[in-house]
């Protein structure tokens, strides 16, 4: 018989990491040849103008500076306009960088775990556990989701730091550990419970505890307090930021109903991955049975992790990781009209997957036996996984597939019937979008969800020509949601088409006095102004639109047309050579036609 082949330890090391890009590379690789989606990616990038600028002094000090889509994540939006100075509106590139940042998470996590363990198999489980979950394809796949990836990515280095600095705690190693999570922090507020998991690990696994009982409270204080500092002004000003008084909320006692709910939900979809969809609609209708046994369950869960936690002490470090980590967006404190989001589970799984890797062995009694088992159930769990997260991850090729899907495992999902009517839209389906807005309108009560899809349902009339159809649908959505930029701009776009030209420059006045970043805004009053004869006023509206987004061809050919129309010969071609440049070439085609721009 040949020789057993012995592999040392930093051997085994590079296998795993090889075998963990190698796994995320045949799960997620997919995304790259994936396209935007109709939620939020157009909030993110393709409607943004600021981050399709890219990188300038201007865009730097809006990220700083802006509370845009309702967070202030400067390093998020950084992060998205450096992809723009490569990839400009190319999707692939951006889904390339999320699963860039999800591979060296997952790296790092590995590292981590087995530097405070040393047990490299369990390490390995934790972290495959991670990268192959199907409940974290959203935050991969979703480019708008770049906040999710990054913050871990910073998440997971400061953890790093923090390790490093516990073996020798000297200034030299703490600073780095206070700057990585302000990178977190400045990439997601979600970060903030970090310090409560630093003060699990030095239970658990890095054992400090037990060097510190004399003085445990005020050692950990002196510590971490700048980290809670911190994490406390972070969470106040990500509740101003999202604090919108228009909204009408859920009831407190339905969301506090909802937490045990959503707490066993989760866990269920941990184990049977079924059903997932990017959107799940808020119930305000849950059974008592329901909230009382949930609330009972994890009651009974935290009571034996606490009780066992001198045994097995990483059950109860594993438990309250998931638990803490997740309580920012549990929903108390209402944030969206969703009930739940596999997003919410990317960081809190972990802990999860910690409760796994080291409580699965307590099923067996001989070691020798239990490593086998466990090694080959946890390949063969990690195996179905990552089987399900490459299923999940094509849901995510396009808006179509993304909505279809979600109708299918989701019932009265509003928002998927609103995205698919959008979708059918882009596509030229006009009355089966329609439909799809009329299901929505169908499905929930009145709230400024409807407004939304009053909107879009108004935009869809208007291009059938049903103009006064457009106009009710366009005044309802208005009606609902008074600070409505776009419903105020498409209503004007629907006077315009009427001839109503005063009334469409009033409402785009709106729109801008209410959204003055909006490139679209201006060159929609651009066109009014034209109409009406304000030559100069257009000119100066197509001239903010294209500076805010300085590949506008629309309205770089609009202006050139207004230049031309007033005799500026010279203005008027520069601008018909930009926008043929990008694609249009109307304008300088019928011009060189007439003779006004040279062959």
């Amino acid at each position: 018989m040949p020789d057993k082949i012995d592999i040392s330890l930093t051997q085994k090391k590079l296998i795993i990491y090889i075998f963990l890009i190698s796994a995320i590379l045949a799960v997620y690789g997919q995304v790259t040849q994936f396209d935007f989606v109709n939620i939020d990616d157009n909030v993110y990038v393709t409607q943004n103008s600021r981050v399709q600028s890219g990188i300038s002094i201007k865009s730097i000090s809006w990220a700083f500076f802006t509370t845009y889509a309702e967070f202030w994540h400067p390093l998020t939006w950084l992060s998205l306009m450096l992809d723009s100075e490569f990839y400009g509106l190319n999707a692939g590139g951006y889904h390339l960088t999320n699963l860039i940042l999800h591979i060296l998470s997952t790296l790092l996590l590995f590292w981590l775990f087995n530097r405070m363990t040393h047990d490299i198999w369990k390490s390995a489980f934790v972290a495959a556990f991670f990268a192959l979950h199907p409940l974290h394809v959203e935050s991969v796949a979703w480019i708008a989701e770049r906040k999710d990836v990054l913050s871990a990515f910073f998440w997971m280095l400061t953890l790093c730091f923090y390790v490093y600095y516990t073996e020798k705690p000297v200034i030299t190693r703490y600073l780095p550990v206070l700057c990585a999570f302000i990178l977190a922090l400045m990439s997601k507020s979600i970060v903030v419970t970090l310090p409560f998991v630093m003060i699990l690990l030095d239970y658990w696994p890095l054992r400090r505890f037990e060097t510190k009982k004399e003085n445990l409270f005020s050692w950990q204080f002196k510590e971490k307090w700048p980290f809670f500092l911190l994490s406390a002004l972070f969470s106040i000003f990500t509740f101003l930021a999202q604090f919108n008084p228009t909204v009408k909320y859920f009831p407190l006692i339905s969301r506090l109903a909802n937490v045990p709910v959503s707490l066993l939900t989760y866990l269920a979809k941990t184990f049977w991955p079924f059903n997932l969809a990017i959107f799940y609609p808020f119930s305000e209708q849950i059974s008592l049975w329901q909230v009382l046994g949930a609330a009972l369950l994890i009651i009974l869960i935290i009571a034996v992790v606490i009780i066992k936690a001198k045994r097995t002490p990483y059950l109860c470090v594993g438990w309250f990781w998931y638990l803490i980590s997740i309580m920012p967006v549990i929903g108390i404190i209402q944030v969206g009209k969703q009930a739940m989001a596999d997003r919410y589970t990317y960081l809190p799984l972990i802990g999860v997957g910690v409760m796994l890797a080291w409580g699965m062995p307590l099923l067996f009694t001989s070691d020798n036996v239990g490593k086998k088992i466990t090694f080959s159930m946890g390949i063969l769990f990690i195996s179905i996984l990552a089987f399900g997260a490459w299923q999940q991850c094509g849901y995510w090729k396009n808006s179509m597939e993304l909505f279809s899907h979600a109708l299918r495992v989701t019932k009265n999902n509003y928002l998927a019937h609103n995205n698919m009517g959008l979708t059918l839209f882009d596509g030229g389906e006009i009355e089966e979008a329609i439909a799809h807005y009329n299901e929505a309108l169908n499905i929930t009560p009145i709230m400024p969800d409807h407004a939304l899809v009053y909107n879009n349902r108004g935009i869809a009339y208007s291009r059938l020509g049903f103009y006064q159809k457009a106009l009710d649908d366009l005044n309802k959505a208005i009606s609902m949601k008074p600070d409505y930029a776009d419903a105020y701009s498409n209503r004007g776009i629907v006077y315009s088409h009427m001839n109503h030209n005063q009334l469409a420059l009033e409402d785009f006045n709106k729109a801008v006095e209410i959204k003055s970043d909006y490139a679209d805004l201006y060159n929609n009053r651009g066109v009014a102004y034209a109409k009406l004869g304000h030559y100069q006023s257009a000119i100066d509206d197509f001239s903010k639109a294209i500076d805010l987004q300085p590949n506008y061809s629309d309205a770089l050919y609009k202006r050139g047309v207004v230049y031309l129309e007033m005799g500026n010969r010279e203005s008027g071609c520069r601008d018909a050579q930009k926008a043929c440049g990008l694609g249009n070439c109307d304008l300088l085609k019928s011009a060189q036609a007439k003779g006004d721009c040279l062959l």
